[in-house]
């Protein structure tokens, strides 16, 4: 699979170039353009069977998923096809190891190779009260390496942490970020902050591992405009 990112990082309109019978999986709406000779079947996103219900049911209630998942396939000729995210941002690429964990925001999956499969993992019970949600999307390669694609709200900046340089990020800026890290979700403090301050929760990466932020926040954005919003008379 080659992949081209292009018009970064504010629009990145990102292309997969598939061999002969090659497979890939979409989330629902990411599609802009395709080859011709694609086939696309419609199936849960966690698999089939009554597991893959719940895991599906769950992905889509959690993690702010959509609970059906697109698979594309290229015909003998080969194929490709373009995808965007739905909000203004950029587009990265995650090569998993198998058996390696890669974690991500809601609505930051965008798509995968065929063999990457997801769950969702649960912030802690103090991210309950999070504006951001409280559930990441827990993506793993199964038997053979595999590509996570995912996308951010605005640019995207990685960062590397190590035991002796921990960070601290507002909840709404974390698009993702990789196994061998942990976090502790922290109030800041003072009752002022969290209702008026516009700041409430931060996440407190610790360990070692790379974390990727966005330069925007949709929940931030939406505050905003709800001032202009029109109401019922």
């Amino acid at each position: 699979m080659e992949i081209e990112n292009e018009f970064g990082p504010a629009f990145t309109l990102m292309t997969a170039k598939l061999s002969p019978g090659e497979q890939i999986k979409v989330e629902p709406g990411a599609m802009v353009a395709q080859s011709n000779g694609m086939e696309m079947k419609t199936g849960m996103g966690s698999g089939g069977g009554l597991g893959g219900f719940m895991k599906s049911m769950v992905r889509s209630a959690l993690g702010g998923e959509s609970f059906f998942v697109n698979t594309y396939t290229a015909g003998s000729s080969g194929g490709w096809i373009s995808m965007a995210p739905s909000a203004p941002g950029d587009i990265e690429t995650f090569d998993l190891s198998p058996g390696q964990a890669f974690f991500m925001q809601g609505g930051a999956f965008m798509a995968s190779s065929i063999n990457v499969e997801t769950s969702t993992k649960f912030q802690g019970s103090k991210a309950l009260f999070s504006r951001e949600g409280f559930f990441f999307l827990r993506a793993e390669a199964s038997d053979v390496p595999g590509k996570v694609f995912y996308s951010s709200y605005g640019a995207m900046k990685k960062i590397e942490v190590t035991p002796d340089k921990p960070i601290k990020i507002d909840n709404g800026h974390v698009v993702a970020f990789t196994d061998g890290l942990h976090y502790n979700v922290t109030r800041i403090k003072g009752l002022g902050s969290f209702l008026f301050g516009g700041e409430g929760f931060t996440l407190d990466f610790n360990g070692s591992g790379s974390v990727w932020i966005q330069t925007r926040n949709i929940q931030a954005l939406a505050t905003q405009m709800i001032p202009f919003l029109p109401t019922s008379q």
